[in-house]
């Protein structure tokens, strides 16, 4: 083919493939989902990717590559060339492939099994428009010691996965506890964790002193919130076989929706922490992922604030509702109350700046907020 044809060729090909690249962009606006190449940076950052091994000159597969180092936003998820890519470049690599003209090979960053483009992002767009299933790279790996795949990069995994190592080194809970399993299936939950952990370590310190007891450091804490407040809540969610609800969420998933409705009846109706028991029985009169139940739940729901019977919550007893409502008169504070004055006396408590690097040994991690809002779908 004269090199004209080529150049019209090439040039058609991109006009195609930018409204690909429209086309899935429009339709991520409306699902929600993701399709900006994954930001080296962040994930060599996120899972302490450090070591740096030269690997050579190979051939990749192409539905291997899931990010780039510069040039994320100017190809999309599956190297579709967006605006930002140079469209003169774009089909001038792409003549020079289909002339058989060579080209040099891209440079990739690997990281777990998925690779980055350092250098060549219009040659791999172009590859992938042509049908190639292998691009010839130079590769410069990353070590980590959390496994990644392609399959991971889909929904965020990659980055639970980071966060879950987090956890794991931040608590020692594996350690500690060794057959824990502590399992989340979105991204931002585990931070959550580490404040349930510290709110139940202000409480047991709170009563530590009044008690004239030892203080509880930060490991003996993580071990104490398991035991007493994390596994009596999940042998309820057993009990009630509230997973049957949520096929695709785990335990800890659930754990933390209850946390936090059981907090929005506290604060609600003024009551001190409920039971395991009971806030789960609660959770499920009002929460289901099945259509059916959540209908049904929601016209009982109607009918009890129809009739004015809203000072009990659904699912609680009278006899519940009376002790829990005793204990807050008595002075037992909820757990985002607990959070507001263990922060305050965080505040108080900071050391000066020339401390000893060695008293935040103990220290637990500090992270925002509480408890958030379910997420259900």
């Amino acid at each position: 083919m004269p090199q004209q044809q080529h150049k019209a060729a090439a040039q058609e090909r991109f006009r195609r493939e930018l409204t690909k690249s429209q086309m899935a962009d429009l339709l991520s606006m409306i699902s929600g989902e993701n399709t900006d190449l994954v930001q080296f940076d962040e994930v060599a950052k996120r899972l302490k990717a450090r070591q740096r091994i030269e690997m050579g000159t190979q051939m990749v597969r192409l539905d291997q590559i899931v990010g780039s180092v510069g040039r994320y936003r100017d190809f999309n998820r599956e190297f579709l060339p967006r605006s930002g890519a140079d469209k003169g470049r774009w089909t001038q690599i792409d003549a020079m492939m289909n002339s058989l003209e060579g080209l040099p090979p891209v440079e990739l960053f690997k990281i777990g099994d998925v690779y980055f483009v350092r250098d060549g992002n219009h040659r791999v767009s172009v590859a992938q428009a042509n049908g190639l299933s292998h691009i010839e790279a130079y590769v410069t790996e990353y070590k980590t010691s959390i496994p990644v795949s392609v399959s991971d990069f889909e929904r965020d995994q990659w980055l639970i996965k980071a966060e879950h190592a987090d956890f794991k080194n931040q608590t020692k809970l594996n350690e500690l506890r060794p057959d824990a399993v502590i399992e989340l299936t979105e991204p931002g939950r585990y931070e959550i964790l580490l404040r349930h952990i510290e709110v139940h370590r202000y409480l047991r310190n709170e009563e530590s002193q009044r008690n004239n007891e030892e203080s509880l450091g930060w490991y003996e804490a993580v071990a104490s919130w398991y035991d007493n407040v994390y596994m009596p809540m999940i042998e309820a969610i057993r009990h009630y076989n509230v997973l049957d609800q949520f096929p695709e969420r785990t335990e800890t998933d659930v754990y933390l929706w209850i946390a936090h409705h059981r907090e929005q009846i506290s604060q609600r109706y003024g009551l001190a922490p409920l039971s395991p028991d009971v806030a789960v029985a609660t959770f499920r009169e009002v929460h289901s992922e099945r259509l059916l139940e959540r209908t049904v739940k929601s016209v009982r729901l109607g009918l009890h604030r129809a009739f004015g019977l809203t000072e009990t919550p659904l699912g609680m007893t009278e006899e519940e509702y009376l002790e829990a409502r005793k204990r807050h008169d008595a002075g037992e504070i909820s757990l985002g109350e607990a959070e507001e004055l263990n922060r305050e006396h965080v505040v108080e408590q900071a050391p000066a700046d020339d401390a000893d690097e060695t008293e935040a040994v103990d220290s637990p991690p500090q992270t925002p907020g509480f408890i958030p809002a379910p997420t259900e779908s």
